[in-house]
């Protein structure tokens, strides 16, 4: 596929998921819950997951926000893709979108979707908006803390800010 072709489809994909996002809502229950914001351009994200019985298996992932076409198409993109998904699979996936973003890895055939997002890479100051969502995702699977039941509007919510 020529680079023409490729960005085409990157601006297809992230357009889709920016003003159709299939995620977007809040999981019920929530097992666990991130906000997220970049201060550099104001983009913000609240990442819901609903964990399996075992609690060690991803069951659903939703995400609200307000943000550019590429944060909140990330987050719909990673939402789909970390359904099922263990968390120490999920930790991964999240270094390798990392790694992604500095141009050292991408994603397996099974995963191809999120190999859409390589395009980011080649404008810099779009890369914490397509990992904002990563950085939430992360802190949240990192919390040991159930949840459920808590108000969103509780002040006690941690923000995570995107890194580059």
């Amino acid at each position: 596929m020529s680079v023409g072709n490729l960005r085409d489809l990157y601006q297809q994909v992230i357009l889709e998921r920016y003003k159709a996002p299939r995620y977007r809502g809040q999981t019920n229950p929530v097992h666990r819950r991130q906000r997220g914001h970049n201060p550099s351009c104001g983009d913000t994200i609240e990442l819901t997951l609903k964990l399996n019985e075992a609690g060690d298996t991803i069951a659903e992932v939703k995400f609200e926000g307000e943000g550019c076409a590429i944060s909140m198409a990330s987050a719909d993109l990673m939402a789909e893709a970390l359904q099922g998904q263990t968390i120490t699979d999920a930790l991964a996936m999240v270094e390798r979108f990392q790694r992604m973003m500095k141009g050292e890895a991408e994603f397996p055939k099974e995963q191809r979707k999120l190999n859409v997002m390589q395009g980011v890479a080649q404008f810099p100051v779009r890369i914490k908006c397509a990992n904002l969502c990563w950085h939430a995702v992360r802190a949240a699977l990192e919390s040991s803390t159930n949840q459920e039941g808590i108000d969103p509007t509780a002040p006690d919510i941690v923000s995570t800010e995107a890194e580059s």
